[in-house]
């Protein structure tokens, strides 16, 4: 239970903050009414710790209400209400500005426990996901490769496999090309100078042995639709005579809707992990095999008349200034690219620190507090243990709910555009595309390249809506104006804090629901 005043560590606090206030009337301690005093550093995570403790707990969050974690900084009031806890949770994973982490480690009593929820999350099962840095490489990696030994072919380890780009029906041009090691690039297709049948392809045409796997870069200098002919041919020998190996179209939607490409309303899109376009020496076709993933587990076979490959908006990137490249346009242009792959798994920057968007995540942190809230009162074990056992079982209402609700958005309007990049999880969890954000980090403006890449994205998929966080209203002049140029609707979405309207956990993700499904549907 919580200690009584009066005791030496009080007595050492009430110096402390007398020092720290410098003679300005000081701060009262606390009342002592037998409640543990619980700090948090959001109103979403004292709202998930007051759940579990009930009346048993006494809960404050140092981020007031409609306050921003990214930016705020400790108060003396914060101090004290850390100084005297019995247990802090805080988010972290570089959530929260330095200075108020640095307030806790500094303030908070030995032996008191002083938990960062998201770090110890996949402990209690969470699902974590990657902050992508970069976000023009967190796209589907494509390569090509060549599947299969040949051998009822005659091929052995030294044939070769032809696989040709014969024609292109798109707003501009493609180009694919790998960066060798050095930097320096190899071009396997150029649209710009035409397909040359004549010749056989030979300079749209990239030469792999069997059983080989390239990635490569796919570069087109205009957003639409694009429906790519390719062709394979085996040559065993080099006495024997190319034996074809089929043909097939694939289809790339770039920085458009992919679920809404004529006539392919129904097919399968390709929008992550790695993939590649197979030519498979053994059934003497052409795929495209897709490892959703990333690790190289579980591969999937599609058929390209009915997948598309997606380029989304995130992947805008500027022609580099380095002469080898200018293939590709001139310097500074904006293009959309896929990026040529690395080996290895597909992790990018750190972690998104905003796990509560799922959540089954936000369960995951109501069993730390729960477990933690038994560790350092045993006497009230059960208690805990009934109200997380109370508002777990209503945490799977709310997920079934966002579930559901999100469900009801046709995929081709399920484009997300929001101040700042808060919803990674929300977006992976329930079947959002995130298409886009004003800045990565709310406490940074947006550069100009920002900003037009973001109207790019609102016009090229036709978005009807973007969403604005509340308590960051006074910051987002950029994502306003982007949606009065265009006669966008501006919706509220609850990121990171609560408001007057929305308070508990609950009631926020469930409003979030009804918001995406009312803007977006």
């Amino acid at each position: 239970m919580r200690r009584k005043s009066g005791t030496p560590r009080t007595l050492a606090v009430v110096a402390a903050l007398a020092l720290t206030v410098g003679g300005c009337g000081g701060l009262a301690t606390p009342p002592d009414d037998g409640r543990l005093s619980v700090v948090t550093t959001t109103g979403i995570l004292a709202d998930l710790a007051g759940r579990v403790g009930g009346d048993l707990v006494d809960v404050e969050s140092l981020v007031p209400e409609g306050g921003d974690p990214h930016s705020h900084e400790p108060t003396l009031r914060d101090v004290r209400d850390i100084v005297y806890a019995d247990a802090a949770f805080s988010n972290y994973l570089m959530l929260e500005e330095q200075n108020l982490i640095r307030a806790l480690d500094a303030n908070l009593p030995d032996g008191v426990p002083n938990i960062s929820l998201a770090e110890r999350a996949t402990k209690y099962a969470a699902e974590i996901i990657p902050l992508v840095e970069n976000v023009n490489l967190d796209t589907i990696w494509l390569g090509l490769r060549v599947r299969g030994t040949g051998e009822e072919l005659g091929a052995t380890r030294s044939s070769e496999v032809r696989l040709k780009a014969t024609g292109l029906e798109g707003p501009g041009e493609l180009i694919g090309y790998l960066t060798e090691t050095f930097g320096e690039p190899t071009v396997f297709f150029d649209s710009s100078d035409g397909f040359d049948a004549g010749d056989g392809y030979e300079a749209d045409t990239a030469l792999l042995p069997p059983d080989a796997h390239t990635h490569m870069s796919w570069a087109f200098t205009e957003p639409g639709v694009y429906r790519l002919d390719m062709e394979a041919e085996a040559v065993p020998t080099p006495q024997t005579r190319p034996v074809p190996l089929g043909e097939t179209t694939v289809t790339f939607a770039v920085g458009v809707d992919p679920h809404a490409v004529p006539g392919m309303e129904s097919a399968t899109v390709l929008d992550s992990g790695h993939a590649d376009v197979a030519v498979d020496l053994d059934s003497e076709g052409l795929h495209l095999y897709a490892d959703p993933e990333g690790d190289h587990g579980h591969q999937e076979v599609h058929a390209p008349a009915e997948t598309v490959v997606e380029v989304p908006n995130k992947a805008l990137t500027e022609v580099p200034g380095d002469p080898a490249f200018r293939m590709l346009g001139r310097a500074g242009t904006e293009i959309h690219q896929l990026p040529q792959a690395v080996l290895g798994r597909h992790v990018h920057g750190e972690i998104d620190p905003h796990l509560w968007q799922n959540v089954r995540n936000a369960m995951a942190y109501v069993k730390i507090i729960r477990d933690t809230l038994i560790e350092i009162d045993p006497a009230h074990a059960a208690e805990y243990r009934a109200n997380a056992s109370d508002y777990l079982r209503e945490l799977e209402d709310v997920d079934a709910y966002v579930t559901e609700t999100v469900a009801e958005i046709p995929a081709s309007r399920r484009h997300l555009v929001t101040t700042h990049d808060a919803f990674g999880y929300l977006g992976d969890a329930y079947g959002l595309d995130i298409a886009g954000f004003v800045t990565p980090n709310p406490a940074t403006e947006p550069s100009l390249a920002e900003r037009r890449r973001l109207g790019e994205t609102i016009d090229n998929l036709s978005v009807p809506a973007v969403f604005l966080e509340p308590n960051l209203r006074s910051r987002s002049s950029t994502l306003l104006q982007i949606a009065e140029e265009r006669d966008v609707a501006v919706c509220e979405i609850y990121g990171d804090a609560f408001d007057e309207e929305v308070t508990t956990y609950a009631a926020m993700m469930r409003a979030n629901a009804d918001s995406l499904r009312e803007c977006l549907g």
